[in-house]
């Protein structure tokens, strides 16, 4: 049986599931010994909402959002939100920023998608006031973050931890300079060790922050039939082969496509890859997609991914 390893094992629940039944799959993930729970960030639900009510049903889980986008948001508003859901849970929040996809964006929101780095940068600086402070006078080229009434909330403690799904030079720079963390999504090994986690930290040592977490989110299964899990990967995972962002870090990588940086195999095989994440700077890992197999390797999946799980 594969041993424990030194870190946070999470997972990331999907959203088609009423809240009742959310809440269910994160209390049975809790006993499983899994030690997170997040959430992502649609034209669904409200995702840090979502994780105030999970994690204040099941004490001791901390949960996250990964990821709401800057665009179409506001630091004042998303403050508060994070702030809510902190104090909800009793200091078990963790909020996750995004740039989002032009085509989501201008689509979805009919704004356009421009100079979404320096927003980023401006969103971060904002934001982590709010969360620090309960108090903002920031005066930006895209964006302006004032409180004229007090913005904090009682509870709401400690301050919120800030993370960004970066994985590009430019926001890997931002995000190492104001963020506490990152949320990369397929991206493997090779392309964490060598391009993502070197960037990002290098950012937070030039800024004087402490090293950032790297909260590497990874598709896998523990199934007996691989073969078949590859190909539900396979066309589950293809709608982010669309996205140069994600184009360009499944290259990195060393993959042609999205299902080539999912995880599946026996335990033997994807504690080993676990392991390979953890050696390649990983401070967290959290799985996802863990039901393309059906229930039982779900809950197989589960079971040792608890068991790998420590801290």
């Amino acid at each position: 049986m594969p041993v424990a390893l030194d870190m946070t094992i999470g997972l990331a629940l999907p959203l088609q599931h009423r809240i009742d039944t959310l809440v269910q799959l994160a209390r049975e993930a809790h006993e499983a010994g899994l030690r997170s729970a997040w959430f992502g960030q649609t034209f669904s639900y409200d995702s840090p909402s979502l994780a105030a009510i999970v994690g204040r049903e099941v004490p001791g889980l901390h949960v996250g959002t990964s990821a709401v986008p800057v665009f179409g948001r506001h630091p004042l508003l998303l403050a508060g939100q994070a702030q809510t859901a902190q104090a909800a849970t009793g200091g078990r929040y963790h909020l996750g920023l995004a740039l989002g996809t032009k085509q989501l964006t201008e689509a979805g929101f009919g704004i356009p998608y421009e100079r979404p780095i320096r927003l980023l940068r401006e969103f971060l600086t904002a934001l982590r006031q709010l969360v620090e402070t309960g108090s903002a006078d920031f005066h930006g080229e895209l964006l302006t973050a004032t409180t004229p009434l007090p913005a904090t909330v009682p509870g709401a403690e400690p301050p919120v931890p800030v993370l960004v799904a970066a994985m590009g030079p430019q926001a890997l720079r931002v995000a190492g300079a104001l963020a506490d963390g990152i949320l990369p999504y397929l991206a493997g090994p090779r392309a964490l060790a060598e391009h993502i986690v070197p960037a990002v930290t290098a950012a937070a040592e030039a800024a004087g922050r402490p090293a950032p977490r790297i909260v590497a989110f990874v598709p896998g299964v523990v199934t007996a039939d691989p073969e078949a899990v590859r190909e539900s990967a396979t066309e589950a995972l293809a709608f982010y082969e669309r996205f140069p962002s994600y184009q360009r870090v499944i290259e990195l990588s060393g993959g042609t496509r999205a299902a080539d940086l999912a995880v599946i195999g026996d335990e033997e095989a994807v504690a080993a890859e676990v392991r390979r994440y953890r050696e390649a700077g990983a401070t967290e890992v959290v799985f996802t997609t863990t039901d393309l197999g059906g229930e039982a390797d779900r809950r197989r999946t589960w079971k040792l991914l608890g068991e790998l799980a420590t801290g």
